[in-house]
């Protein structure tokens, strides 16, 4: 149905993709992934015409529609066909309510009234979300923004489906309900998806096909066995079957409990005894309201030098809220914090920064210079780290940036990368991190990981808010869930993420508590004597 034919894609002196030759099929979901920044959100900006009309840079190939080529058609003369989803769902609504969202695209092509009506009632009913009808798009949850933004490219009627990173803000169950609408979409009505996602232990169940952007222009496409069975990037159970050999390698929780049934007994994994740790913020009794609603309601919360604290739960569960009224910009209604005896909201910004370091969601909001280079450098100065040091974190989070490059032309895993660098730059007794793991691959996870693990082992307190169970796992000292704004559970991530089967991690789902993360497997299978060593 759509066929790239020799794509090529140069910005400046970068070549980012060379030679793409891929063909869509009608009613098939292919799954696009790669490490961050090697072309990911191009090659699908390539398909809906954003590259490069919007973004600068050389095209060359072909895209073909039945065979007629597209390539010069801009994206409003190929919405009818091809739908598109960004990153961040609310950034591209442009109504206030849902009905009128779904109902703004066919109002610009000149839909019949009639015709109108009848396509918003099926989007309705087909995403499940016709009790929201009325609702203003700002007071959903991040699921129903994204079926909401998904509906409103439905109602145009595509033949393709576009998404980027479509579950990379989203809770285990609200992403679990967005993939099954998507898979329905394409089962049932014959919808072609082209998807891109770096949490692949959601997507590869439902995949078709993968295709996995190389690095070096080119892409390599197949069946998500073929792919995965050598790929850089892989979910836990492949990492799993992979160490212990099984064939096929599992794709789902299913298979692998089936194929665990043939493990040898191995020597579950012992919980670390938490150390004690000198408290280095101290929240008592913190309220957070916005408007008539109540996001954190009378919460305490102590974070001890050395340990990394992993805040969890739904969408809209009051996180974020929690987080920036600990470093002091949020407004509380109430309670009191306190680091190194100050309380963060009463201090200047610049004092702020050296007591807590906060990274937002939207990582863009630090950047504010007109080069990479410049941005390290300028945090390298405030922060009063000798030169390169910037510069040194973000090549461990996202090797190989152009050091000229404008901030704002990175991908979102890449400006993540980059205000993380910065932040850290200053050293700050308490680091806050707000879904820090969007938009990073797994090696890029990996080295973030390593990032925190020596952050707690200088003294330092780490809270860090994630949807990504994957993470929490590998990361956590203590593990904090919230809903309607207070805690309902707390404790070591073997017991709490264990005992939830929306938090629980895939190796666990596989092998029961208390088992995590797929090193401990390696461990046990080494014996008694390399987990004395890993202790």
């Amino acid at each position: 149905m759509i066929d790239l034919r020799g794509i090529g894609f140069r910005y400046d002196e970068r070549e980012v993709l060379r030679g793409v030759d891929l063909s869509l099929d009608e009613g098939e979901l292919v799954l696009v992934s790669g490490r961050t920044g090697v072309g990911k959100s191009t090659l699908l900006g390539v398909v809906t015409g954003l590259v490069p009309r919007f973004t600068g840079g050389v095209l060359t190939g072909d895209v073909l529609l039945d065979g007629a080529s597209i390539v010069d058609q801009p994206p409003r003369e190929r919405a009818h066909v091809v739908g598109y989803v960004g990153q961040d769902p609310l950034a591209g609504f442009v109504t206030d309510t849902v009905e009128e969202e779904l109902a703004y695209g066919m109002e610009q092509v000149g839909t019949a009234p009639g015709t109108m009506r009848r396509r918003v009632e099926e989007t309705l009913d087909l995403l499940g979300i016709a009790d929201l009808r009325s609702r203003d798009l700002r007071t959903l949850s991040g699921g129903q923004q994204q079926r909401v933004a998904i509906g409103s490219v439905l109602t145009m009627h595509p033949r393709v489906l576009v998404l980027d990173e479509p579950t990379s803000a989203l809770d285990p169950t609200a992403a679990e309900d967005v993939l099954a609408t998507i898979t329905r979409l394409v089962h049932d009505l014959g919808l072609t998806v082209l998807l891109a996602e770096h949490r692949l232990e959601r997507v590869v169940p439902f995949a078709d096909r993968i295709c996995l952007v190389t690095g070096d222009g080119g892409i390599r496409v197949d069946s998500p066995h073929e792919v995965l069975a050598d790929s850089p990037v892989a979910p836990p159970l492949v990492e799993l079957g992979r160490l212990v050999g099984w064939s096929p390698l599992p794709l789902t929780v299913r298979d692998a409990r089936r194929q665990a049934r043939g493990l040898p007994d191995l020597a579950p994994p012992t919980p670390p005894e938490p150390p004690r740790a000198a408290p280095l913020l101290v929240a008592r009794g913190v309220s957070v309201v916005h408007g008539s609603h109540v996001a954190v309601r009378d919460l305490d919360l102590t974070l001890g030098a050395g340990r990394v604290t992993v805040l969890m739960g739904r969408n809209g569960s009051g996180k974020s809220s929690l987080i920036w009224a600990l470093q002091g910009t949020g407004k509380r209604r109430s309670g009191t914090v306190h680091v190194a005896g100050d309380d963060p909201a009463d201090l200047a910004l610049a004092q702020r920064r050296t007591h807590v370091g906060l990274v937002p969601q939207t990582a863009a909001d630090l950047l504010y210079l007109e080069s990479v280079t410049d941005e390290c450098a300028a945090a390298d100065t405030g922060a009063g780290a000798a030169a390169g040091t910037c510069r040194g974190l973000l090549d461990r989070l996202a090797p190989g940036i152009d050091p000229t490059i404008h901030p704002r032309d990175l991908s979102e895993g890449q400006r993540l990368a980059l205000a993380l660098s910065i932040v850290l730059t200053a050293r700050p007794p308490v680091v806050l991190l707000d879904e820090p793991t969007r938009g990073l691959d797994y090696a890029g996870k990996a080295e973030l990981a390593r990032i925190v693990a020596d952050l707690a082992a200088d003294a330092r307190a780490v809270l860090l808010a994630t949807h990504d169970v994957e993470f929490a796992a590998h990361v956590a000292d203590e593990v904090v869930v919230m809903a309607e704004g207070e805690v309902v559970s707390s404790g070591s991530p073997q017991r709490v993420l264990a005992e939830s089967p929306s938090f629980a991690p895939q190796v666990t789902k596989v092998l029961g508590a208390p088992w995590l993360v797929v090193e401990e497997v390696a461990t046990a299978l080494d014996g008694p004597d390399a987990e004395e060593d890993a202790r």
